[in-house]
């Protein structure tokens, strides 16, 4: 690169930046505030050390998480300095692939591997161990590969991991048999290249020879082994002198669900001696309000390496905090703030609405879907398209219409129960009418397959899948009762179906929230009374949304972004509106300590995100779990009011879900519940008709209904009224 060329380059940079770029020699941390250039500073650094320093670029390693990240980051170096292209810019799991392909003998795998995702794995798994269900051997598998993720085998203590298997049994013998078939899974990719590292010297040796300049981007979000085979290519063990470069923000580590250890940047100093730290506090992105209510928020945490973000866009408007009477309201105050905008000429595209989980969506969507305001829904699918709504919807129409092919099929044999296509088909064969002009119909599907039942059509294992699912749809349409809400028949319905326990592994495994989902659909149900008119009206509803996302799908590239938190990282727009800012909704519920410090660092990311304007919203009721519940404002909300224009009555502290004071039980002096409080009393034992034994674990006034929480023997917690469910509830003396 000419002199000329890099210079201009270097002069775009502010003061931190160029130094960062510039330095050599010892270990180096850069500590990169939220729209502070981060990227910028690293692929200039690569093109800085080949054009200037003349470092030979096929020693440069860079990694990074994910495909986009590097693609992004060698596109940028190799426009500032062509060699770049001869540099190893990759993730972390492309480096592993590439190690494991070069030194394949020693890590006893097959050149040519296939590399196995997660259901490869419970595939595996499942050969291995036979009498796993499919659902427990993705969970092992899920075990297994966050014992990679710790860099831990079989042989290591895996208490770390909570199991309810025998995993380090499982674990051995699944690694005997990966082995055998020369294959590896993903966590292999970071882990194997650690292990074969500390088992042959000489490899370890060729690897710092070669890689004499090691950078790292988003090191905040690395794991237990990706530190390690850090310590590996860089011979920091060994005595090496390799330059180690990372780059990261330690108030932005959010993703220890999927691994993360905030622990590995803050640590950074000391595992690698002679760490330079240079914080880059410039923020290219947000007004100097917005800065100081992110700031407010994370400067609450201890567990930081600390920095003060400076707007270079210097000031602009107040951020609001809205408190709002419910969630209805929260809606409507989003699409008014949104449809006024636009109406003034902004574009629908400047806004982001942010949210905790996927499941507070719905109410978005609803709104957006009949007033006409387009959107996309970011990360996942929009709400009544995910696997979990559309299995629930399919078992009501179902129940409303016991002739639904469509319905029929998708759940009769979800969760698993012997009856697969083939006996689908022979019950259609039976079911069908033929009429006189030949078209054809069906009689009620629930009928036929009791008349197969009693007449012994069905297999062994079919009749039983058969007799029980007929139990459930006769048990559950019977429940249907006028005085009650329809959420009751739901949430009845999501237990009694299996659908809960279906979609609880998928939670586990995945990260998914689908119980919340389903639970979010419960509590949509609540203004429609429990019988078949209800029902039917619930699902024209929804049918007249679907229609209208149809409609909407049109509505091209100018749209509001619908989208959880976690997925905000590395994104930016114009206005942000932050949702459900209550004790437990955001934060969770029971977080405490580094959770709660993660939690908080979540809401720094929303904050962050904004360019211009940013709003805050809390409630003071929100229905859930199908009840009308008070809601208290987040603690983040107490940390960092000052810095916000409030506008609404900020809530008193109520006796209910989330009182932070003493949310769980009762004084003496609560007449309104009194009597009920003291028959109802905390570790009070109970025996319900269809949960079996339990024990009352708290107790609430919730508006004018007293709640009981009851965890039961079988590991389910519910929630009751009594007064109006004390016939299934009876105190055991």
């Amino acid at each position: 690169m000419a002199d000329e060329n890099l210079e201009k380059y270097l002069s775009v940079l502010n003061e931190q930046q160029r130094e960062a770029v510039v330095h050599e020699g010892s270990p180096l941390l850069i500590l990169a505030g939220a729209g502070s250039g981060k990227t910028r500073v690293i692929t200039t650094k690569i093109a800085y050390l080949i054009g200037q320093k003349e470092v030979n670029p096929y020693s440069i390693l860079s990694v990074t998480f994910t495909k986009k990240a590097a693609n992004e980051m060698r596109e940028r170096a190799v426009r500032m300095e062509p060699l770049a292209e001869r540099s190893q810019i990759r993730t972390f799991h492309s480096f592993g692939s590439w190690f494991l392909r070069k030194y394949y003998e020693e890590a006893g795998v097959e050149q040519s591997f296939t590399l196995y995702d997660d259901e490869d794995m419970a595939i595996l798994i499942r050969k291995i161990e036979p009498a796993l269900t499919q659902k427990e051997a993705r969970l092992a598998a899920h075990q297994i590969a966050l014992a990679k993720d710790y860099c831990l085998g079989p042989q290591d203590d895996l208490a770390i991991i909570a199991s309810e298997f025998d995993l380090p049994d499982i674990y051995e013998k699944y690694e005997a048999r990966l082995r055998s078939t020369g294959n590896v899974d993903f966590g292999d990719l970071i882990m194997m290249p650690v292990t074969v590292m500390e088992a042959v010297p000489q490899i370890a040796a060729q690897i710092h020879q070669r890689f004499n300049v090691i950078m790292v981007d988003e090191y905040q979000d690395s794991n237990i082994a990706q530190y390690k085979l850090l310590q590996k290519i860089s011979g920091v063990e060994e005595g090496y002198q390799n330059y180690v470069c990372v780059v990261g923000d330690d108030d932005q580590s959010i993703y220890k669900f999927r691994g993360a250890e905030v622990q590995n940047i803050l640590t950074f100093s000391s595992k690698f001696p002679g760490t330079q730290i240079i914080r880059l506090e410039r923020n290219y992105r947000s007004t100097s309000e917005i800065l100081a209510a992110a700031s407010l928020v994370v400067n609450k945490n201890s567990d930081r390496l600390g920095k003060t973000l400076i707007a270079d866009r210097g000031e602009g408007g107040f951020p609001v905090l809205a408190y709002l009477p419910d969630q209805n309201a929260e809606v409507t105050f989003c699409s008014d703030l949104i449809q006024k905008s636009v109406d003034k000429g902004g574009k629908y595209s400047d806004w982001a609405i942010l949210y905790r989980t996927n499941a507070q969506s719905l109410g978005f969507e609803k709104d957006f879907l009949h007033k006409h305001i387009p959107y996309v829904v970011v990360g996942s699918l929009k709400f009544y398209e995910r696997e979990e709504i559309k299995d629930a919807l399919s078992y009501l129409a179902l129940c409303a219409n016991p002739k639904d092919e469509i319905s029929f099929r998708r759940v009769i044999n979800k969760p698993s129960r012997g009856l697969g296509e083939k006996t689908q088909d022979k019950i259609f064969d039976i079911a069908r009418v033929v009429q006189e002009d030949g078209q054809s119909s069906y009689k009620s599907l629930i009928e036929t397959l009791e008349s197969l039942l009693a007449d012994g059509g069905l297999s062994k294992k079919a009749s039983e899948g058969a007799e029980a699912f007929v139990k459930m749809y006769r048990d559950l349409t019977a429940f249907f009762d006028k005085s009650k809400k329809l959420s009751d028949f739901i949430e009845r319905l999501i237990k009694y179906s299996g659908l809960d326990e279906y979609h609880k592994a998928s939670d586990e495994v995945e990260g998914t929230q689908r119980l919340q989902n389903l639970q979010e659909l419960v509590n949509s149900a609540v203004p429609y009374e429990c019988s078949i008119e209800g029902l039917v009206a619930f699902l024209d509803a929804i049918n007249l949304d679907r229609a209208l996302e149809l409609q909407a799908e049109e509505a091209g590239e100018d749209c509001v972004t619908l989208i959880t938190l976690h997925n905000t990282k590395g994104l930016e727009y114009n206005k942000v509106v932050i949702t459900g800012l209550e004790q437990g909704v955001f934060p969770r519920e029971n977080k405490v300590g580094a959770d709660l410090e993660e939690e908080r660092r979540l809401f720094y990311v929303g904050i962050t995100r904004a360019r211009d304007e940013l709003y805050v919203t809390s409630t003071a009721q929100r229905v859930l779990y199908g009840h009308t519940q008070f809601m208290s404002p987040s603690i983040f909300l107490n940390e960092s009011e000052e810095a916000f224009k409030i506008v609404g009555q900020k809530p008193r502290p109520q006796w209910g879900y989330g009182y932070v004071g003493n949310a769980g039980s009762f004084g003496a002096n609560r007449s309104a519940g009194g009597e009920l409080a003291s028959k109802w009393a905390k570790g009070t034992k109970l025996y319900h008709d269809d949960y079996g034994y339990g024990v009352i674990v708290s107790n609430r006034m919730n508006g004018t209904e007293f709640l009981i929480e009851v965890q039961f023997e079988t590991g389910n917690k519910k929630t009751f009224i009594p007064q109006y469910q004390s016939k299934s509830l009876q105190i055991i003396k």
